[in-house]
């Protein structure tokens, strides 16, 4: 009998610790990879400016969250506050799980939208309403050997097509048949999405229709296309390429467009006395400096949860510069904030300098939910064209077709007055 009073108290005890203590307001934040990992350091701080409140955070895989954020709203089992990727921000805002944050933001003189990168914050506003507030940005522009640059003859990174066709024409005929001057994976397709964002025609009209047959399109898939038929791209995926640090170090290719988590890599992967030899440039346009994508994840709060205010808290403490310093200096990850790329941390780094220039031109993608799949689909028919079995005109139409049955329950669904 003493050992069954022995196991109630201790049964007791253990739910006791999973409850809140009176008074105390309990917030449930999910967070996702190398955010999710470190976001534990900043919490404290924010716990002793606020002791009524609690932060409990559930760090997800990248490669899991999206199914387990939908599992959690059709279960009705959402947190109070998460880190979103924007591109998701238009599926969870359709769904209606998100909570309209415009009246925050405008009784909150500590998140000022004018000192947020323009197109960052658009990418967070969905009809007219803003979903989400940016918690740090990503986006894609120019890696490149300015040691083969140079000595092809150019003293600066390309700042149009046109110029760019010209340095890659020169960088081939300088490091010889056996290598090339820009590595475009055909397993990814955000260097083809990019170029189609520079086009004056949406890839997605407002009528949800697809719009990859526009001339803005077709130009940029020819571009793309020429780079690999011209023998200046390498025909392969990253994945056909043994490692692509090594290889960009030997000179196998010479211009590649990735993120700013390449900064450490390549710091850490090439040797110490090749850094001299690279450096980042922003994206040329077709006739001028360019836009790239607006990616990066933001911070939502759910439309669920019985605690926005305290959750609202917590994204005003996360959006502060000094915290924004501080989550860069643990991350690596690049502040949606202006000011903040005034602190030497960022002012000060060669490398960070073209991302801080190419934020001030960056475009969302286009903001319907099945954005990713078609995503899919670019990359899927982008590789069959530059394998040659599409020509470029037939890519552009078959890509316009599989994209608009993509959207067509968009429409359907539009027609009827649902999101």
């Amino acid at each position: 009998m003493a050992r069954m009073r022995l196991l109630a108290a201790l049964v007791l005890l253990l739910l006791g610790s999973c409850t809140a203590a009176p008074g105390k307001t309990v917030l449930d934040v999910w967070a996702m990879g190398r955010e999710g990992e470190v976001i534990g350091d900043l919490i404290p701080q924010f716990e002793r400016e606020n002791p009524g409140v609690t932060v409990r955070v559930q760090q997800l895989p990248f490669t899991a969250a999206h199914e387990k954020l939908l599992t959690g709203f059709v279960g009705d089992a959402m947190p109070d506050l998460a880190q979103l990727g924007n591109s998701w921000v238009p599926e969870f805002a359709a769904l209606g799980a998100l909570e309209p944050l415009d009246a925050r933001v405008a009784a909150t003189p500590a998140i000022p939208r004018g000192d947020y990168f323009p197109g960052i914050w658009d990418s967070n506003v969905i009809d007219g309403k803003l979903y989400g507030v940016p918690w740090y940005v990503d986006t894609r522009l120019l890696f490149y050997r300015r040691d083969l640059l140079t000595k092809a003859g150019f003293d600066h990174p390309p700042r149009d097509w046109a110029e760019w066709q010209r340095q890659m024409a020169a960088i081939k005929h300088l490091v010889g048949p056996s290598k090339y001057a820009v590595f475009l994976p055909l397993n990814e397709y955000e260097p083809l999405e990019i170029l189609g964002l520079q086009s004056p025609h949406p890839m997605v009209t407002d009528g949800v229709r697809a719009n990859f047959r526009s001339p803005g399109f077709r130009k940029a898939l020819g571009f793309y296309l020429g780079l690999m038929q011209g023998g200046l791209a390498p025909v392969a995926a990253n994945t056909e390429i043994a490692s692509v640090w090594d290889e960009f170090d030997r000179g196998f290719f010479s211009f590649y467009i990735t993120g700013p988590w390449q900064i450490g890599e390549f710091k850490r992967r090439l040797p110490a006395d090749h850094q001299a030899e690279w450096m980042t440039a922003p994206m040329p346009g077709p006739d001028g400096p360019g836009v790239s994508n607006a990616g990066g994840s933001s911070l939502v709060v759910f439309k669920s949860s019985a605690k926005k205010d305290a959750a609202w808290k917590l994204v005003a403490y996360f959006s502060r510069p000094d915290v924004q310093v501080r989550f860069h200096d643990l991350t690596g990850d690049l502040p949606p904030r202006k000011s903040v790329w005034a602190t030497p941390a960022l002012a000060n780094d060669p490398y960070a300098k073209a991302f801080g220039e190419q934020l001030t031109r960056v475009r969302a993608t286009p903001k319907v939910p099945e954005w990713e799949r078609i995503g899919d689909e670019i990359k899927i028919v982008g590789e069959k064209a530059a394998r040659g079995q599409l020509t470029a005109e037939q890519a552009s139409d078959e890509l316009d077709k599989r994209a608009d049955e993509i959207l067509a329950k968009r429409r359907w669904m539009l027609s009827r007055g649902r999101s």
